[in-house]
């Protein structure tokens, strides 16, 4: 019998949009990079046109306060079969990959501002380390 997995994404909540959009096709591209078996078989339309195929995982998008990306890196760190890709600020304003992985060597781990997170693993897990965040966008009722 196969686990069943899953995959969430978790913004910053205060993040304007165009950096949340960033994020998480940043998050998505590098998670995905890991998996490597999460896509779907290619698709054809009744026309006989083809598609290609999708991430077969879907993929809720949550909202969290900085303190909350936080605590959930800290939990998922101490989860087993649980993986997680953070994105923060450091690697956004770097312009490429080697002035992040630079930048990064000299920054406190404590001082790291964390834009947002992507976690995959057995469902049971990531919906635990997960379920108390709300949806991204979901309004409070008053």
């Amino acid at each position: 019998m196969t686990k069943q997995t899953k995959v969430t994404l978790v913004l910053r909540d205060d993040l304007p949009v165009s950096h949340a959009v960033n994020a998480s096709a940043v998050l998505a591209l590098s998670l995905g990079g890991r998996l490597g078996s999460s896509l779907g078989h290619d698709g054809e339309d009744a026309s006989g046109g083809v598609h290609a195929g999708l991430n077969t995982h879907p993929i809720p998008v949550l909202s969290a306060s900085e303190a909350e990306l936080r605590t959930l890196l800290e939990r998922v760190g101490a989860a087993d079969e649980v993986q997680l890709v953070a994105l923060n600020e450091t690697a956004r304003q770097a312009r490429d990959y080697d002035t992040y992985l630079a930048e990064l060597k000299t920054t406190p781990a404590n001082t790291l501002e964390y834009l947002g997170v992507i976690v995959h693993g057995p469902r049971n897990k990531v919906s635990k380390l997960t379920r108390h965040l709300p949806l991204m966008g979901a309004s409070v009722a008053s």
